[in-house]
């Protein structure tokens, strides 16, 4: 007998526009739960406003209120999929409920790598073409591991994208047709050809995070934790606006971690990953957007050991760490490539292995309305410092500059990926 999947995950559409929606999830816990449900709401374009989070380190219970971008449309049914796909699964037998132990479900979670596939096609090119072809795929639930586009001297580009299928049916032929498809509808008469095909051995090699920087890019760029001149120094607004505090006085059992900062999309999942590389467990948590653009969080959380934090060190590692990540979850810069121009994103991946959802597809949007042309596009991952990165390489077209300075770029870039646009 199963726990039913209604009582597992509750979604209550908002009843008049401009209010949340409510996500409800009451379920068995496991280490990572919250980042992991984080991500797929933040994979829907859904942004978390309020939330409250108790566990007692079996079962939790989890309240999101979510809204969406203005004139967006959310597959309801869709997301609750995706988001029972990542709980823990539960049976009922002798009127106990019992779950998978935590380690199995980690190690099943590592074992069960979705198979990547290589998208090709080719079409001639036009004004937001890339953004157009991210789109069709994130609607798809194709998710880009790695792309490859180049332009011809003659206006056609060559697409190369290494994909993964959140539905796991890329394997079949009306799969692979409807991605055509698909892509045809959006790209018209320019497109030539398409074809998918499992990726081989030596391609899933290649997909494999490199310990090599190529010569633009500086290990500045992944620097995990805030230095300390940056938090001293009181005339960044950001940092100024930051504030991230652990406390052992106030509760025998757990610590408490409260965050005062500066709000941007993904600002929870953020929270979150951090929390879950440093495998804390959260027993119960508050999260509050303000209409002022700030964020309030108060957290109560134990480690691994079901102690406390009382290690100094560890405590300054992870109030640095998660400075860092609220102050510049990604990194954005336009440099020099020789005589050309490349716009460079980068962010810290998962310990799981898991990346920022929409990255790409907000580069693009943003390069996009700015007029822009992506004459060559790169996704890749590199190991900086013991910790893997994934590193977005997008050449600009020689025409760049008549559209936009480098301030621009990296400024709209930046609002797109933050939310601020």
């Amino acid at each position: 007998m199963g726990f039913p999947c209604e009582d597992v995950v509750v979604i209550r559409e908002a009843e008049a526009a401009g209010e949340p929606a409510e996500i409800t999830v009451s379920c068995p816990d496991k280490t990572g739960l919250g980042c992991d449900l984080c991500r797929v709401i933040l994979f829907f374009g859904l942004s978390i406003v309020r939330g409250d989070v108790s566990t007692d380190g079996k079962w939790c219970y989890i309240v999101f209120w979510v809204v969406g971008r203005r004139g967006s449309s959310i597959r309801w049914g869709l997301l609750k999929k995706r988001l029972l796909g990542v709980c823990p699964a539960v049976t009922a037998a002798s009127g106990l409920y019992a779950f998978y132990h935590r380690q199995q479900q980690e190690m099943l979670a590592m074992e069960q790598q979705p198979q990547v596939f290589l998208l090709k096609f080719c079409c001639f090119d036009r004004m937001g073409l890339l953004h157009d072809v991210t789109q069709v795929l994130c609607e798809l639930e194709l998710t880009i591991r790695r792309v490859k586009v180049s332009t011809t001297p003659d206006g056609r580009v060559m697409d190369l994208f290494f994909i993964t299928d959140a539905r796991e049916l890329l394997h079949t032929k009306w799969r692979k047709d409807e991605t055509c498809d698909q892509l045809r509808t959006a790209l018209g008469e320019s497109m030539m050809n398409c074809d998918i095909e499992p990726a081989s051995a030596e391609i899933a090699a290649y997909l494999q995070a490199s310990p090599f920087l190529p010569p633009p890019i500086t290990e500045e760029m992944f620097i995990l934790e805030l230095p300390e001149e940056l938090h001293s120094n009181s005339s960044n607004f950001s940092t100024k606006n930051l504030s991230v505090t652990v406390d052992n006085s106030l509760s025998r059992g757990h610590t408490l971690i409260q965050i005062i900062c500066p709000d941007h999309k993904g600002i929870l999942y953020d929270i979150m990953r951090t929390l879950k590389d440093y495998s804390i467990q959260i027993s119960y948590g508050r999260f509050y957007s303000t209409q002022n653009g700030s964020c309030e969080v108060d957290l109560f959380v134990i480690q691994m050991d079901g102690k406390k934090i009382f290690d100094l060190n560890k405590q300054m590692s992870l109030c640095s760490r998660l400075r860092m990540e609220l102050l510049r979850p990604l990194r954005v810069a336009v440099v020099s490539r020789g005589p050309d121009t490349e716009l460079l994103v980068t962010n810290p991946v998962e310990l799981s292995g898991k990346g920022r959802p929409l990255v790409f597809y907000d580069i693009t949007l943003a390069l996009k309305m700015l007029n822009i042309r992506i004459f060559l596009a790169e996704i890749g991952r590199h190991v900086i410092g013991g910790r893997e990165w994934e590193v977005y390489r997008i050449l600009l077209n020689d025409d760049f500059d008549s559209a936009a300075s480098k301030d621009k770029i990296v400024d709209s870039v930046t609002k797109m990926l933050m939310g601020w646009e």
